[in-house]
């Protein structure tokens, strides 16, 4: 068992995302650089003081690559440590020589256990563990103070596991919800096809009934035979594109016409408004404009605070579809500023169908919910 669980560990490969560098990773490298300049000067009786500036300002730059290259910078930082201390002994220096300044090692440990592969978390801790054990035999002190250094050491290791851990967590809740969006355009595309290719199958019974009687009418049968095929395909390919390979419920979706139902169930007060050109949206960006308002309306009945009405607006014009949700809650609502599940699965839907979806406090007071989708799907 423990020898499976270190192949598992050895075999863990890096985080992606890590960040190359940013202006926090300059300000920090001024921050050691000064307070490491102040502590050597206020400190007239540290030994070997220039090489021990030298060396703390020098190995500030590992800060900069951390993310990128955590073994390496841990190797470089924690080995100069050790080599300096040990030519400082053999040369007669009583007391291990460094600067307390030094502590941003720590985050090299916070960064090896956050971005590093299984492979160089087990390396570079065997690194890191040596080199305080050789702190300890090079300055022997109390044993408490001893174990308190090895804790803290230890401490910036668990929390860098417990932040990857964490986004880990939540990156694999995000793939759920972005895996549902995808499940419900899947039964969206069964029921478009299910409804227009029936169509066109019974106008093409019809017209084969009535080819030989009346020529007219099977030509009829035909142009919306043609009609139904073309209004198929442009859906499918703003759908089938989006589509991953899983289960769906094939159940119908409700669509603007079934506003006033959703709001029914709602224990809020809703006012429904549409202006434009909605009788012929498609089924996608039917049932898109319903699950954007419902998961609003949720939001609202679920997080708002005093919450009394709701506004709901669906504006349609040639080019595209307006949808917006506002409610008259309290000004500040502790909550529902963070990117929740359900916004984050509006926002995924609203791009899959090359539209944008927009949250945030209003104007005077409440939450609002725009959500703006292409009229022509490509």
């Amino acid at each position: 068992m423990i020898a499976s669980a270190a192949r598992r560990l050895w075999a863990v490969p890096r985080p992606v995302g890590a960040p190359v560098r940013v202006w926090r990773d300059w300000a920090l490298v001024a921050l050691f650089v000064g307070l490491a300049i102040l502590e050597t000067f206020l400190r007239p009786e540290l030994p070997w003081r220039p090489v021990v500036l030298v060396e703390a300002v020098a190995l500030t730059s590992t800060l900069l690559w951390r993310r990128t290259r955590p073994l390496l910078a841990v190797l470089v930082a924690f080995g100069v440590v050790v080599l300096v201390d040990l030519v400082a002994y053999v040369s007669g220096v009583d007391t291990s020589v460094g600067l307390a300044s030094m502590g941003y090692v720590l985050i090299l440990v916070y960064a090896l256990v956050r971005w590093g592969s299984g492979r160089e978390i087990v390396l570079g801790s065997a690194v890191v563990m040596l080199a305080a054990a050789f702190g300890v035999v090079r300055d022997p002190g109390p044993l408490p103070d001893a174990i308190a250094g090895f804790g803290i050491v230890v401490f910036a290791g668990l929390l860098g596991l417990a932040v990857r851990q964490t986004r880990v967590s939540r990156s694999r809740e995000l793939d759920q919800v972005r895996l549902r969006e995808r499940e419900q355009l899947a039964r969206e595309l069964h029921d478009t096809v299910a409804h227009h290719v029936s169509a066109m199958v019974i106008r093409a019974q019809a017209g084969q009934v009535l080819a030989d009687v009346d020529p007219a009418a099977a030509r009829d049968a035909l142009a919306v035979i043609e009609a139904e095929g073309s209004r198929t395909l442009t859906e499918m390919r703003s759908l089938v594109g989006a589509l991953r390979q899983g289960d769906a419920d094939l159940v119908p979706q409700g669509g603007v016409g079934d506003l006033e139902r959703l709001a029914a169930g709602v224990p809020l007060a809703v006012s429904i408004e549409r202006t434009g050109e909605l009788d012929d949206l498609g089924a996608a960006l039917d049932a898109a404009v319903y699950r954007c308002v419902q998961e609003s309306l949720t939001n609202a009945a679920r997080h708002g605070r005093h919450v009394r009405q709701v506004r709901v607006r669906v504006a349609a014009d040639e080019r595209e579809v307006h949808a917006s949700v506002s409610d008259d809650g309290d000004p500040v609502t502790p909550g529902r500023v963070g990117a929740g599940y359900g916004l984050l699965g509006m926002t995924e839907r609203a791009a899959l169908l090359g539209g944008t979806m927009t949250a945030g406090p209003g104007a005077d007071r409440g939450w609002r919910v725009d959500v703006v989708l292409p009229r022509t799907l490509s």
